[in-house]
């Protein structure tokens, strides 16, 4: 959860550049200048008189598809804010109350408790049916909230209903009054981005103070798999498939949209990457949005039932990748062509895959039609089915290459152990 500073400073950087002219480069400068004189591009000449300095009537007409992009949906981006009951105790004298000229106790000790913001975040519209607009956001948004109030980009201020949350994928749903609602965000196909390609990143960083803020920057890669920490503990309590990008992503940005120059929303902004490694390198430019095709997958069943119901194959594991050469041919024994795959670490005690007869140790390579190089398509692949469906999961055990049925009759709440790389 991102707690709202109380001091916020903002950097104003001032670059100012020289030219220096010489031969040809000086040649090509004072031509340029000329021509600009005869413009009235605001050049001043020797000839006018100091202190009569005025503003060029030039200006520029420019129209950019990031712009276009922006204006598309700003007005669907909002500020969500998390209020929590405050618990005060008194005994004698409140704090500072004699010295500011709050009121005083004179014995005994007395509570109470009011709402106060706890933290700010951004979330998108993108709904509006028989006059109540939906919001998605982050779970960690709006997680311990006693009340939700948003935000309009126009500052109008509404109270939320919570609808439903997912801690798995950290998304929630909100519903508002739809009655000044008027612009709602629509969602483009997370799986049709490439790395490279240029998005925006629209929200409210450091809280509504600076709301419906947009910065640009481009897809890093457009499936990463990160740790999930526990907001609590810091313990690492799941995985999650991502997209990464350098757009500037900054605290009270968290729900907020991540959209292409089509001015379609292609994630929802989750989390950044800040500050230095155990190594000392230091990390910037790496900012997580949940995938659209996720979130809608997600949405649609927490307006549906108010919570998400995810299968489970019951198995701890690991990409193969991170495991060495060596290892690969003295303990998995695989061919030198497996190159990609997901190695069974271990099971739950109620392993669907078990009772399938999966083993440790055996590769996964494809689910269904799906070929599975890593933890994220497996993750990817399993989550698009539902409890009760029977896919069929291709693996190696050694140098042999098999398929077993598996019926998927468990839930990811039934597991009994939880990893990191749970399944």
């Amino acid at each position: 959860m991102d707690k709202k500073s109380s001091n916020k400073t903002v950097a104003v950087v001032a670059v100012v550049a020289a030219l220096i002219g010489g031969g040809v480069g000086g040649g090509a400068a004072y031509y340029g200048f000329s021509n600009a004189n005869s413009q009235d591009l605001g050049v001043t000449t020797s000839s006018k008189t100091a202190g009569t300095t005025q503003v060029s009537n030039v200006s520029v007409n420019q129209s950019s598809a990031s712009q276009t992009a922006f204006a598309r949906v700003k007005n669907a981006v909002v500020s969500v804010v998390n209020m929590q009951k405050a618990q005060s105790t008194s005994s004698g004298l409140d704090d500072f109350g004699d010295l500011f000229g709050g009121s005083t106790q004179s014995s005994g000790s007395s509570s109470s408790s009011s709402l106060e913001e706890v933290s700010e975040g951004s979330g998108v519209i993108y709904q509006k049916k028989d006059g109540t607009a939906y919001i998605v956001t982050n779970n960690h948004v709006v997680s311990g909230s006693d009340k939700l109030e948003v935000i309009l980009s126009d500052g109008t201020k509404l109270t939320a209903k919570l609808v439903g949350t997912d801690s798995v994928s950290d998304l929630a749903v909100l519903s508002i009054d739809g009655s000044k609602i008027n612009t709602v965000a629509s969602f483009g196909d997370s799986s049709k981005i490439e790395a490279g390609q240029t998005v925006l990143a629209i929200g409210s960083p450091l809280g509504s103070q600076y709301a419906t803020s947009v910065t640009q920057g481009i897809v890093s890669a457009k499936s990463r798999t990160v740790d999930v920490p526990d907001e609590t503990t810091g313990q690492t309590v799941g995985q999650a498939t991502v997209i990464q990008t350098d757009a500037a992503i900054n605290s009270g940005n968290s729900g907020g949209a991540l959209i292409n120059l089509a001015g379609q929303v292609i994630g929802i902004n989750s989390m950044k990457l800040s500050g230095s490694t155990g190594s000392n390198a230091t990390v910037e430019g790496m900012g997580f949005a949940i995938p659209s095709n996720e979130v809608v997958s997600i949405i649609n069943q927490l307006v549906a039932d108010g919570k998400v119901v995810r299968p489970a194959l019951g198995v701890t594991v690991r990409d193969l990748s991170s495991v060495s050469a060596a290892q690969q041919s003295s303990v998995l024994k695989l061919p030198s062509s497996v190159k990609d795959g997901v190695v069974i670490a271990g099971f739950t005690s109620t392993s669907v895959a078990k009772k399938a007869g999966l083993k440790q140790y055996d590769v996964i390579v494809g689910l269904d039609d799906t070929k599975i190089t890593s933890l994220a398509d497996l993750h990817t692949a399993l989550y698009k089915h539902k409890v009760g469906d029977t896919v069929s999961v291709t693996y190696y055990r050694g140098s042999k290459k098999a398929t077993v049925e598996v019926k998927l009759d468990q839930t990811a709440s039934q597991l009994t152990t939880s990893s990191s790389s749970s399944n």
